[in-house]
């Protein structure tokens, strides 16, 4: 049955083979079918010269609805390779994601996703797949709620050479898939920025948000930054006021990427864009984020002169101040930054859960030099020791360790106050608040994205 399948040369062979031999098909075989009819459109499609043919025509024989409705009545039964390979070739043939046979197969996996193994779910995203391939896997929950590296090391490969033919909405998803699992793949990131580049007056402020999102979500400067950056900025500064809240998580994304538009801060701080702030239907999300903005405005842009966010349009990111109980339960990013540090900095340049006389308890201890670099505290004893433990430790570990008493003894002299990892500006809420000098705050603040170490 399957080398029948394989050699069939039109849509209605195949779907003739499957449904006239019942008995002779297995849950092996269905799979295949779906391939091959994918194949066999593809082909059709090139030789009509590129006119559509896609699986609308298909959905409409009743032999097909015959050969889902096996699937559909028989997926509990398949094995897991069976599924998944079910799954992919569905995607592949551009079904869309409502249809009954694509929701009882994702169903079906979702159910199984703690007996699947890597291969199982792999082999699901492992082909050179087309724009409605792309749009159906990446709109998968399945795929969505899972870090397939090996795809995404695979992907980066191809997608530069198939980037102008996807469409916006399709290069979003994959945006956001990368921005959640943080997926660190430079080639992938940087076809994203020169999609943006070549494409971005084309597209919504809304839309422009997604694609930025990955880079400031992992401090990654793509490498057209010099070009991406000042187009980015002229674009909000024709669109600014169309999307308020798209915008200001743009410049977010941008200052956190160090790159401050200072015209778009104008207006964005403008009595007009606030006026027009206080006329839709989430306002106060807006204005929390503006606050969160001006609060980096006064961080990291300080040669800014310009317009500043009224007081009384200040909001704080949250209601009350937060214990730490609530704060991890609740906000906490405290592993995923554990996650990023170990990527960025390695384990042998941070401790984390470090306590610092007389009682500070840190999330995260790193020490940087003035030059900005992160020095390695492997060898590093621990604050609360005393140097003569360790008579003969290096100058070097000597040097470190005297820094580490030198900034317990600054905090000493701040009022005991919590701060936590649990999101970005969350501490400038109260401006009164100071860990160590200015400068050492601002330092800890870029190399964490903006997530400053609990104490």
């Amino acid at each position: 049955m399957k080398r029948l399948i394989e050699r069939s040369r039109s849509v209605g062979e195949v779907l003739r083979w499957v449904t006239q031999n019942p008995g002779k098909v297995s849950a092996s075989h269905y799979p295949i079918a779906l391939h091959k009819l994918g194949q066999l459109l593809q082909q059709g499609q090139a030789a009509a010269g590129g006119e559509s043919r896609g699986p609308g025509q298909v959905l409409e024989q009743p032999e097909f609805q015959t050969l889902c409705q096996a699937i559909i009545s028989g997926c509990s039964k398949f094995d897991n390779f069976s599924i998944v390979n079910c799954l992919y070739a569905a995607a592949a043939l551009g079904l869309p994601g409502e249809s009954p046979l694509v929701r009882v197969l994702e169903d079906e996996s979702r159910s199984r996703l703690g007996r699947f193994n890597q291969k199982d779910v792999s082999m699901v995203f492992s082909s050179e797949a087309n724009n409605k391939a792309l749009e159906a896997i990446f709109s998968s929950q399945l795929f969505y709620e899972n870090r397939q590296e090996r795809f995404i090391r695979s992907m980066a490969e191809w997608l530069p050479r198939k980037a102008e033919n996807l469409t916006p909405y399709t290069m979003a998803l994959i945006a956001k898939y990368v921005a959640r699992h943080r997926l660190r793949e430079p080639r992938l990131l940087d076809t994203i920025a020169n999609f943006l580049l070549k494409r971005g007056e084309q597209l919504d402020s809304k839309v422009i948000q997604k694609l930025v999102f990955p880079f400031s979500r992992m401090n990654y400067r793509p490498s057209n930054h010099s070009e991406l950056f000042p187009k980015l900025e002229a674009i909000l500064e024709q669109k600014a006021g169309t999307s308020p809240l798209a915008t200001v998580n743009i410049l977010m994304s941008m200052f956190q990427l160090s790159h401050f538009p200072q015209t778009v801060l104008h207006q964005v701080f403008s009595p007009a864009f606030i006026t027009n702030v206080m006329s839709i239907p989430y306002a106060l999300i807006v204005r929390r984020y503006l606050s969160l903005l001006d609060a980096a405005v006064e961080l990291e842009f300080r040669d800014y002169g310009g317009p500043r966010l009224d007081p009384r349009y200040r909001v704080l990111m949250f209601e009350h101040a937060l214990t730490a109980d609530e704060a991890n339960r609740k906000y906490s990013y405290k592993g995923l930054v554990a996650e990023a540090l170990r990527q960025l900095v390695g384990e042998e340049c941070y401790r984390q859960d470090e306590v610092l006389p007389p009682g500070y308890c840190t999330d995260f201890l790193l020490w940087i030099n003035r030059s900005g670099t992160v020095l390695p505290l492997s060898r590093v004893p621990a604050a609360s020791k005393a140097p003569s433990a360790h008579p003969t430790a290096s100058p070097a570990a000597v040097s470190l360790r005297s820094s580490v008493l030198a900034l317990t003894s600054d905090l000493q002299d701040f009022a005991p106050v919590v701060l936590s990892v649990n999101d970005k500006w969350h501490y400038c809420q109260n401006s009164d608040i100071l860990v160590g000098s200015r400068a050492m705050r601002d330092r800890h603040l870029r190399l964490l994205g903006y997530c400053l170490v609990q104490v």
